[in-house]
């Protein structure tokens, strides 16, 4: 995967570490990133963060912005990433959360919505997408989205 291989390009050239909190996508960023040789000097660890009492467990998201924004939600997936950034120690944080169908969609909140959150030292880029396709698409396009705002977020805030 193209983003995968910019994003640890750049995390090895920076000499940066990642953690990932995985919800809908399911421990897909974190086996993307095993694959690279090497990757144990940026990649310290991953959760897969599925249900509502582990994403307040392990990684810190407050009972009240679940409740009140849902676990698919900007604020939930600002929340899982700076969570697991501290959790974890690591220089950024990713957070995917979402609804990959092919049921439990609204009107509101429809299947192929995910949020993608990035959390980079003390600053976090939240991405709202809708994708398109099966459950394992909708899955693989939110992967790819979130390696392109791991390298987006460096690039950003590296120039800063």
């Amino acid at each position: 995967m193209r983003q995968a291989k910019q994003a640890v390009s750049l995390l090895f050239k920076k000499k940066l570490t990642i953690a990932s909190a995985e919800s809908c996508t399911g421990g897909m960023i974190a086996s993307e990133l095993v694959g690279f040789a090497g990757i144990s000097s940026a990649f310290l660890e991953g959760y897969v963060t599925y249900s509502n009492a582990a994403k307040v467990k392990c990684l810190g998201v407050s009972q009240e912005t679940l409740d009140k924004h849902g676990a698919v939600s900007q604020e939930t997936a600002y929340e899982m990433a700076l969570g697991v950034r501290k959790a974890s120690g690591c220089d950024i944080g990713i957070a995917t959360t979402g609804i990959a169908g092919p049921d439990g969609g609204t009107p509101q909140k429809p299947v192929g919505l995910v949020y993608i959150a990035c959390a980079y030292k003390d600053k976090v880029v939240v991405r709202r997408y809708i994708f398109d396709g099966s459950r394992y698409q909708i899955r693989y396009s939110a992967v790819k989205r979130a390696f392109s705002l791991i390298s987006d977020t460096i690039q950003m805030f590296e120039q800063a």
